[in-house]
């Protein structure tokens, strides 16, 4: 048998055929990088109509938008479709994070444990100050978001011994994705909460309150001068939003942020503290949180701490039991103290709960039994 001798010009032919080869075969042996799906599952919205024209109105919030078709409401999260309105961060976090229940900030639920933070993009609130606005005034396209579906959430916080929250922005852009959560949450006898900026409409609000254990809520002031200055909304909805959760039976605490020049006048302040203890009751705890520049505010200097201490003097002798102020790390007023007897009933320091005087069954003072209101038990 012959032997043909192979040219060197044949030789490197050979050569690339082979690597050609080689190269498709790798190719297709390699795993696939993960696809980046644009929507996980696209969810119908709740609480809107339809009008003429293929022009939708949402009803979720107090801005009641008109939204024409290939349009979105002010949120950027309610889209409308040839008509139909679909809730584009339905399933579409773009954080999710384990934190203390205390940052919420929720004093009076399950002292020390730890909630599954869930968050999207986009809100219906502009606020100036905004410590979460990389992802509250963009759309969900200029976010990193990523599937997380309801039932998986709710898998995790079993998992983890943990509570649900969905907050960092408000979630009332992400109101189906919460509302089903909340019912599986339900289902599984997993707490949840959530953090608002009390601008949902009452029956939306009512509806998801039957699936709740928690809420807080941003009193940003008590001047409606103030919600359209700096945040380019109003205050009524929020005073509706809190009448409505205390009817619901839902445990409720409020947090107002002081930003000094704004909202630092003690004449308004009382104004706020006595219509809390008037139209909620006087057990309904309040934080008041000092301020950081933040945002479009970085100009102004950070809330003195004899100014928060005043307007919790004042609070408390407005006579609200639970007066909290927030940021200020190693502060007194971080912890829990008993109506009656004056002890500490949770020492805390900034987050960390060092120490629990309380009966977790009774929901009551160790000392002298005062009962003090709030979710104990998981």
């Amino acid at each position: 048998m012959s032997r043909r001798r192979l040219s060197r010009r044949g030789f490197i032919k050979l050569l690339a055929g082979c690597a050609f080869a080689l190269g498709l075969y790798a190719l297709g042996s390699m795993p696939k990088p993960p696809q980046q799906s644009p929507l996980r599952k696209r969810r119908s919205a709740s609480h809107y109509r339809k009008l003429s024209g293929s022009i939708v109105q949402c009803e979720l919030c107090f801005r009641r938008c008109l939204i024409p078709s290939g349009g979105a409401g002010h949120c950027t999260n309610r889209r409308n479709e040839n008509g139909e309105l679909y809730n584009a961060v339905y399933e579409r976090p773009c954080v999710v994070h384990m934190e203390p229940i205390e940052k919420e900030p929720m004093f009076h639920m399950l002292p020390g444990s730890r909630i599954l933070c869930v968050g999207t993009a986009g809100c219906n609130f502009k606020c100036s100050f905004c410590q979460n606005w990389s992802i509250s005034t963009r759309p969900i396209e200029e976010t990193d978001s990523f599937d997380f579906p309801c039932e998986e959430i709710v898998r995790e916080a079993l998992a983890s011994s943990s509570a649900i929250s969905f907050t960092y922005n408000e979630p009332t852009v992400a109101y189906e994705y919460l509302h089903d959560t909340a019912r599986l949450a339900r289902e599984s006898r997993v707490r949840i909460l959530f953090h608002t900026n009390g601008g949902m409409s009452p029956e939306p609000l009512r509806e998801l309150l039957k699936y709740v254990d928690a809420v807080t809520v941003d009193l940003k002031a008590f001047s409606a001068g103030f919600y359209r200055l700096t945040s380019a909304s109003d205050l009524a909805p929020v005073l509706e939003t809190l009448r409505t959760v205390k009817e619901s039976h839902v445990w409720l605490e409020i947090v107002n942020l002081i930003i000094p020049t704004l909202n630092d006048d003690m004449a308004l302040i009382e104004d706020m503290c006595l219509w809390i203890r008037d139209n909620l009751g006087p057990d309904v705890p309040v934080h008041f949180n000092r301020f950081f520049p933040a945002y479009k505010l970085s100009n102004l200097p950070p809330t003195p701490m004899a100014t928060l201490e005043a307007a919790r003097k004042t609070a408390v002798d407005a006579g609200l039991l639970y007066v909290y102020i927030g940021n200020a790390p190693g502060h007194s007023a971080n912890n829990t103290f008993c109506p009656r007897c004056g002890r500490t009933v949770i020492r805390r320091i900034h987050f960390t709960v060092f120490k629990t005087n309380l009966d977790i069954d009774e929901g009551a003072c160790w000392f002298c039994g005062q009962r003090i209101p709030g979710i104990w038990r998981r």
